[in-house]
This record gives structure tokens, sequence and C-alpha cells, in this order.
């Protein structure tokens, strides 16, 4: 595992072996699950070398009984930010107006199209650590998550997945609640800790595996990571490829803070990674100082899912030359309150050709 791509094929070929077990286990039930369909690209962007440069252009496809009302319009530049916004108190804030945003691209202010609040359908990975020293956690960590499961919208889609050494997939993505109810009452506790290893697989099988635009994470972990192959930076560039947000929820014990300088200096220190790869990805991170608060964690991280506004912009820098933009979103201040917008940190501006393509699917030869 010296590199990302043998990581993507070990743990996916893991990921589909597993997968075909619990298909086999479940036949008399129902059918297995079946295979995501094709992803329809986003956008259209131009080619190298096109004498129109970047310049934004928009597809027109007719019908033979169309009129010229009924043209499908695509719209090949445009980026769209998920955006939350809290007040002070913590609480969402749903009532703010296009004039209410700043956004800057490399630090360049940019002209917002539209802003919108919308109950968009969700494909997000539920992540939980089921390493050793979670033995005493699981069951509440188990009934919260199943709590998040009961929340999901019919046109949402889920996958379950545990790590301790090695991320395992225990549900591919599936809109059904009883699968991913089973998928969790499964779980059962051994071994290390390979969060960031985790992380990585999981955004990765999200970003190629998910149907919906907007995707997530919910990783739930109790311990400092001493299993991973990744570092930090590997992690980072992952969700930004994968734009996909992140929501962590993470104990460190009282006791493991109070052994020692070494050991309370590593727990910070895993506390500040975690909100930085939160933060980055535009999701957050959750410190419960007991066990039973996690339910309310889960309420807040739905309700937070379900508040994010939807921005767009077309950005004056129009070249699609595969560089990385950085993203920065203001909201002013209403009626004193002070506010925070929460968005990933940028984007890459790549054309079609440039996307990554999902190796490891191929590798493995498919479903």
């Amino acid at each position: 595992m010296s590199n990302r791509s043998t990581f993507r094929s070990v743990s996916l070929a893991l990921v589909l072996s597993l997968s075909g077990i619990l298909a086999i286990h479940s036949a008399d039930a129902q059918n297995p699950p079946s295979a995501p369909q094709p992803k329809q690209p986003q956008q259209q962007q131009n080619e190298p070398g096109d004498k129109k440069g970047a310049q934004r252009q928009v597809a027109e496809v007719n019908s033979p009984e169309a009129s010229s009302d009924d043209r499908i319009k695509i719209d090949t530049d445009l980026v769209n930010l998920d955006v939350t916004v809290i007040d002070q108190n913590n609480m969402p804030v749903f009532n703010l107006k296009k004039e209410d945003f700043a956004v800057y691209e490399d630090k360049i202010k940019q002209t917002v199209e539209s802003i919108r609040r919308e109950q968009i359908p969700i494909s997000f990975g539920l992540v939980i650590d089921t390493s050793g020293s979670m033995r005493s956690k699981i069951q509440t960590v188990s009934d919260a998550v199943i709590m998040l499961i009961r929340q999901m919208r019919f046109d949402d889609e889920a996958f379950v997945s545990s790590f301790k050494t090695e991320p395992e997939l225990v549900q591919d993505f599936t809109s059904d609640k009883r699968d991913l109810e089973e998928a969790i009452i499964q779980l059962d506790t051994s071994g290390g800790t390979a969060l960031l290893d985790a992380i990585i697989a999981t955004a990765d099988y999200a970003h190629e595996k998910g149907k919906r635009r907007r995707k997530a994470l919910v990783v739930v972990t109790d311990g400092l990571d001493r299993n991973s192959a990744f570092k930090e930076k590997e992690v980072i560039d992952a969700i930004k490829e994968d734009e996909v947000q992140v929501y962590l929820v993470g104990f460190i014990d009282d006791e493991v803070e109070a052994k020692g300088k070494f050991l309370k200096s590593s727990a910070k220190q895993a506390k500040d990674l975690l909100v930085r790869i939160a933060d980055d990805s535009g999701g957050r991170a959750y410190f419960p100082k007991d066990i039973d608060e996690i339910p309310a964690v889960a309420a807040q991280i739905a309700k937070d899912l379900r508040s994010q506004y939807v921005i767009s912009y077309y950005p004056t820098n129009e070249k699609r030359d595969g560089t990385f933009r950085t993203v920065q979103v203001g909201v002013s201040y209403q009626g004193g309150r002070k506010m925070i917008a929460r968005a990933r940190r940028g984007y890459y501006a790549r054309n079609e050709k440039e996307r990554p393509s999902p190796e490891p699917q191929k590798k493995s030869g498919g479903n």
C-alpha cells in the first residue's frame, strides 16, 4: 500500500468481495442491490485548443416537436456550492438572500447568479470505527446512526462502512432503510484504528458510486489514528478531488487525555486534525464529552445536511486548466447576529476528460 491507487484497488476488491457474500446470504429474502447507474456529466467543458477557448457555452437539445421554449439549456461552467449558515448560537439561518452572500474565488469577488434552499437528495456514507476500543460505545453509536437512517428521504441513498486497520464495506449504496439498519446491527469490534485510510477509501467510493450531486460522509471514531498508511495532506487532496462533505464525530476519552503530557498533546493534535479535515470539506467536527450526547449530534448532522443553501456563480477565470481554485464564502450580519458560512474550500477546474476514471472498478471487473 505504498500509494493511493494500490490502496484503492485492495480496499475496493475487499469491498466487492464482501458485497458478494452479503448478496448470497440474502438471496432467499430479496434481490441483491442493483449496481449504481452511470453518473450523468454535470458539466461539459471546452476541449483544450478549442477556438472558443474557455468561453461560457450553452448547449441546446431540441426534440422534433419542441418549440423554442422547450429547449433544454445546460450551463457548462456554473459552479454550485453547498453552504451551511449558522449564527452565534449554532442555529441554522434560513432567511438569507443573494445579496447577503459574498463569494471569492482565488481572492477575486464573484457575481452570485442564484441562491436557493432545496431539499435535494443526498448520497452519504455512514463510516463507523469498529476498533476494539469502541466496544463499550458501539451500541449507543449504532442506535444514533439508525436514527439518522430513519430520517432519510425516499430519494436519498446511503452506504455503511466499518473500519479497523482497514475499511470494509458492510452495505453498498441503497435507499432501503431496513438494509442499512441491518448492516449497522451486524457491526462488531476488534483490532486497531486506521481513520485516515478509511476516509480516503470511503470518499473515493462515495464519489465514484454515489448518484446524487450532494455527497457526504458521517464518520464516527473514538481513538487516535495509529494504523493509517496515508497522511493528512493526502486525505485533504482526496476530499478536494471527490467533493465530499465530511462530518466527523470524535471521542477522546478523558482518561487518555489525563495520562500524561505526550498523550494529551497527541489527543489535541488528533482533534485539530479532525477539525481541519471537516472544515476543508465544508462539513463539521463534533467532540461529545459523553456517549449519551450521540443522538443529539446525529440529529444536528441530519439538520445540517437539510438546511444548506445552493449558491451558483460563473467564475471570472474561465480557463478549464485543471488547477485548484480556492473559494471563500462570507455572509453579512443580520440584526446584530454574527453568522458563519461553511462550504468546501475550493474545486478543481477540470474538463470532463481530465476527471479521474473509477480505476478500482475496472480492476475488479465490476459487479
